[in-house]
């Protein structure tokens, strides 16, 4: 019999918010329900959490078939959305000026004003255009484009004022959303410390109440702050005396400052690596008197509503990296047609029609995972899609990474001067994998939320059968058997009551193995590290990869059966993409699940550690040099 102590073990001590930057999304504004049940979808409302039921090998189709589809009157409002937007970033954006010269020119940014780009999901009665999280992603497309912009418009609309519109009461909304909505005044989110970066629970920047209780006096400095040297309005997070119980405890808590109350001091812009027409800089707080009104929800409830606007926000990074590489496809292609070499076109070479299939591979992956994930998000109920938002952001910031370099690859030198944009892609991506929390420790979030829930469930099994449920041990048993003898796995995707194309039956076989699998595997790793599970952080690493490939096979092949069933045109394409995706995860999904067995030959964990932790100790390589000799 498995050990029940240590399932419940696991249940009391994964109590990773404070740790991993996260927390559910199901604390929101009304103003944000009334804007999501306005949209129509056609979709059902969620229930359930799709990505955590994969930890328990479950998969819950009707939460992601069909894909999410948008009506008729907002497919025509985001067409009309998309043609401007898309003619200024064409004809007025000077990619090239805003990076050597490290600011938006004063034009440019009004431009971004007139076009609405500062209000998108800022309803429309505060004058925003209330855009659903599906129109915002299809913006992004193009305002990703120009990395500076996109992350001047994201810290100011995706984090920078997200805290009071969906925390903030009547009276917040109806003072600042409407000068931010037009872009009048501009926002930030402070957050970040010397101190403190992945571990935001640790801040140290203080706001005390005045003597005459009226205001809250905020000290301290916060640094890397987008828009930090240019916004108005400030969502400051600072730790607050509160009692508890009787007992003093400092709790984080949430204000809207603004730079006009005086105190607020912008360090020089950092000159960074990319994205160099952003403002970056330190923000440092002297007394800053504020007033108690400005408060954002209760006090001490802060950090939670930190991690709400942060969880909310990375589901865009799939369509934002998707947009940039299908530009980069249409550079490169016509490069490759046209450069002769060898008598031939570089297009005629395997190694280079290669890159162009992993660009588009990876694009439709993206586009699909992001797509998905915001039609959920879209939905009555507000779910809490804070898992599936964090594995569209490890993938598509990864993947976009590697598939800028290809780009450039293809270009060979030339494509490393500043004489073609690919340089300055190179180091604009290169901080997707950094922001909005570092993939590592999305990793480790996405696992260890997934291995808690798991491990909930497991419990409850486990105590079932102690009390004599011969029907449930039967069950886990055959399903054991099952799978080890490599029997087969039906899940409900094909058949007579299926939702996936016949054309994909093959690829929605793989995922059914795959999913079935990886919850017997959690639940032996659950079994054998018990507590302990939150130090192996490669052993959470694979499971985190494990999930997100799975579901990015669920997004595609929700796509691709959805556009083959309605005759989507390159349909034929779609399902190309989307079987020659999910067979290549499915072995590389074995392989992770294999290297999880225990006194696996294939894992190799034990001298990665080993030789990290001599290197670490010497601080240095180690090796003696190999023209050295002993004799």
């Amino acid at each position: 019999m498995m050990n029940v102590n240590r399932f419940i073990a696991l249940s009391k001590s994964v109590q990773i918010g404070k740790q991993l930057l996260v927390y559910n999304t199901k604390h929101v504004g009304k103003e944000v329900v009334r804007l999501q049940q306005r949209r129509s979808f056609k979709t059902h409302s969620r229930n359930l959490a799709y990505a955590k039921d994969l930890f328990l090998g479950q998969l819950n189709k009707a939460e992601v078939f069909p894909y999410p589809e948008i009506g008729n009157e907002e497919l025509e409002e985001i067409n009309q959305l998309v043609a401007p937007v898309e003619k200024f970033f064409t004809e007025e954006v000077d990619s090239y000026k805003i990076d050597q010269e490290a600011k938006i020119p004063p034009e440019t940014m009004e431009g971004l004003k007139e076009l609405g780009l500062f209000g998108l999901q800022i309803p429309e009665e505060y004058g925003g255009l209330g855009l659903s999280n599906t129109m915002y992603a299809r913006l992004a497309e193009i305002t990703s484009l120009d990395a500076s912009i996109a992350v001047t418009l994201a810290a100011h609309q995706a984090i920078g004022l997200k805290g009071i519109q969906i925390a903030g009461n009547e009276a917040q909304k109806q003072k600042y959303l409407p000068r931010l909505a037009s872009g009048e005044h501009t926002a930030a989110f402070c957050l970040t410390e010397p101190g403190s970066g992945s571990d935001a629970a640790s801040i140290q920047t203080r706001a005390t109440l005045s003597e005459d209780g009226k205001h809250y006096l905020i000290n301290g400095s916060k640094i890397w702050i987008s828009n930090g040297g240019t916004a108005d309005i400030m969502t400051v997070f600072a730790k607050t005396e509160v009692v508890v119980d009787g007992v003093k405890k400092d709790k984080i808590s949430a204000f809207i400052v603004e730079r006009t109350f005086g105190g607020i001091t912008s360090g020089k812009p950092e000159d960074k690596l990319g994205i160099r027409g952003s403002n970056t800089c330190e923000v440092s707080f002297d007394n800053v008197p504020v007033p108690l009104e400005n408060v954002i929800g209760e006090i001490g409830g802060g950090f939670k509503l930190a991690m709400n606007i942060l969880n909310s926000g990375r589901f865009s990074m799939g369509s934002s990296c998707a947009g940039i590489i299908k530009r980069l496809i249409e550079m490169t292609s016509e490069y490759a047609a046209t450069r002769k070499q060898f008598n031939r076109s570089l297009s005629e070479f395997g190694m280079i029609q290669e890159k162009f299939a992993f660009m588009a591979l990876n694009a439709f992956v993206m586009e699909s995972m992001a797509y998905l994930t915001a039609g959920i998000m879209d939905r009555p109920g507000l779910p809490d899609c804070s898992i599936e938002a964090a594995m569209v952001k490890v993938f598509s910031s990864e993947g976009g990474w590697v598939c800028v370099s290809e780009a450039l690859q293809v270009f060979g030198g030339v494509g490393y001067t500043k004489n073609y944009p690919f340089e300055r892609y190179i180091r604009d991506c290169r901080i997707l994998p950094i922001f909005e929390g570092t993939n590592e420790i999305l990793r480790m979030y996405i696992a260890l939320t997934g291995m808690q829930y798991a491990g909930k469930i497991f419990t409850g099994k486990i105590k079932e059968m102690k009390r004599g449920n011969i029907s449930l041990a039967l069950s886990m048993i055959g399903k054991k058997l099952r799978t080890s003898v490599g029997g087969s796995v039906d899940l409900g995707l094909t058949g007579k009551d299926g939702v996936v194309h016949p054309s994909l039956t093959e690829s929605a076989k793989c995922l059914e193995q795959n999913v079935s699998l990886f919850g017997l595997t959690v639940e032996s790793l659950l079994y054998r590290y018990g507590k302990t599970i939150v130090d192996e952080q490669l052993v959470l690493k694979r499971v985190a990869d494990v999930l997100i490939n799975l579901y990015a096979m669920t997004a595609v092949l929700s796509r691709a059966s959805r556009s083959i069933s309605i005759g989507l045109r390159n349909h034929d394409h779609e399902v190309l993409l989307a079987n020659t995706f999910c067979r290549d995860a499915f072995f590389k999904n074995n392989y992770m699940m294999t290297q999880l067995q225990k006194n696996s030959p294939e894992n190799n964990d034990a001298n990665i550690k080993k030789i990290a932790r001599e290197v670490l100790e010497k601080r240095a390589y180690i090796c003696t040099h190999p023209l050295e000799r002993t004799y």
